[in-house]
């Protein structure tokens, strides 16, 4: 398949293996940003390949690992005390809340349902005018065009009965609020593919020239991450910081100017919660002021509430890479994807999901071996 086989290559991911062997002299620490790359890299046993100097931590690119609970809390209101068909993507269903999760909502007699795309909640609330239906837009910079473009639809369509509940969040000033935390070890991120081919490069820039590391776009494949990796340690090597990018036949310099058109039309740039790092600035989007009509928030009332003690949960440290899933006491015990203590564990992009899905199925190495 174009585009795809050819980044899976055995023979390709072990040049790039060898070439990291020959290049890395010094100890590296790099932070990839998205979650999906995280489980490509533990799946594939691609960190069993790098040489000992290379050290690759995961970060808070888990859109549905970084919502807040009090977040979540509001959508099983909506469902349990206002009545309304809160619909959401599939990940989010198990995410516990304070009390419940929407999963649990839903098995109280609430109406959650899960879809593909919010188009589908457009279409519900046109044809059921007497329930309100709520969107649960949870995402970074890659969904939500997609949930801007339904309440575009929404607005158009006249629809009384539908809003958005917005949890999205945006990936460089996560990266910056990592890279100026006193303990961050970092030393050079790869960003996420999919991000930049919505929104482009330019963001990017200002981080590499503030805290002088290399930033790398990559792909999700083998190859895509191990080129990334040795692009991104071959600057260091060379006391180099500069932004690269790997996925270029993907992204764009200037992203997606569609989608990012329909962005600034319906969002506006806010200060957002992110569970296990607190509060960034500029860090969120909100539905703007000219569609507070379609604002789930507004429409119901609700007011946000300030995030809970973790309760011994680490995903905080996880999601800022200062520990790995494995270091977390409740990994394995209290905490499985049936019975997850915090995000990481229950997303489909979570590293401690990815982590333990490895530990009860070791994948075969791309290069040969196991990783276990």
């Amino acid at each position: 398949m174009k585009f795809l086989s050819e980044f899976r290559d055995p023979a390709l991911v072990e040049r790039l293996v060898d070439e990291l062997h020959r290049t890395v002299r010094g100890d590296w620490t790099l932070m990839e940003v998205c979650g999906g790359q995280t489980h490509s890299l533990v799946k594939n046993g691609l960190m069993d390949l790098l040489p000992a100097g290379v050290r690759m931590v995961h970060g808070p690119g888990c859109p549905v690992c970084v919502t807040p609970v009090p977040l979540i809390d509001l959508a099983v209101r909506l469902v349990l005390e206002h009545g309304a068909t809160v619909f959401s993507f599939g990940d989010m269903l198990r995410v516990p809340g304070t009390t419940r999760s929407l999963a649990q909502a839903k098995a109280a007699g609430g109406d959650v349902r899960v879809v593909y795309s919010p188009l589908e909640a457009v279409a519900f609330a046109k044809a059921n005018p007497g329930r309100q239906v709520v969107f649960f837009a949870v995402g970074f910079e890659t969904t939500a065009p997609a949930n801007a473009l339904a309440l575009v639809h929404a607005h158009r369509e006249g629809l009384r009965n539908f809003s958005l509940l917005a949890s999205q969040v945006l990936v460089p000033p996560a990266m910056a609020a990592v890279l100026a935390d006193p303990a961050s070890t970092i030393q050079g991120f790869l960003a996420a593919g999919h991000v930049c081919t919505i929104m482009g490069l330019d963001e990017y820039e200002p981080i590499v020239a503030r805290f002088r590391v290399p930033v790398v776009v990559t792909g999700f494949e083998p190859v895509d991450l191990l080129h990334g990796i040795l692009m991104a340690v071959s600057q260091l090597e060379r006391g180099e910081a500069r932004l690269e990018n790997q996925y270029a036949r993907v992204v764009r310099p200037e992203g997606n100017p569609d989608a990012r058109r329909v962005l600034r039309e319906v969002f506006r740039v806010a200060d957002r919660e992110w569970r296990g790092i607190g509060t960034i600035p500029a860090s969120g989007l909100e539905v703007r002021e000219e569609f507070a009509d379609f604002d789930a928030k507004v429409r119901f009332g609700l007011e946000d509430a300030p995030e809970p003690a973790s309760a011994g949960c680490i995903a905080g440290k996880v999601l800022r890479g200062q520990a790995r899933p494995t270091e977390c006491p409740h990994f394995g015990q209290a905490c499985t994807p049936l019975t997850p203590v915090g995000a990481p564990m229950v997303s489909s992009e979570g590293a401690c999901a990815a982590y333990w899905h490895v530990a009860q199925a070791p994948v075969t190495l791309v290069r040969g071996g196991r990783h276990g």
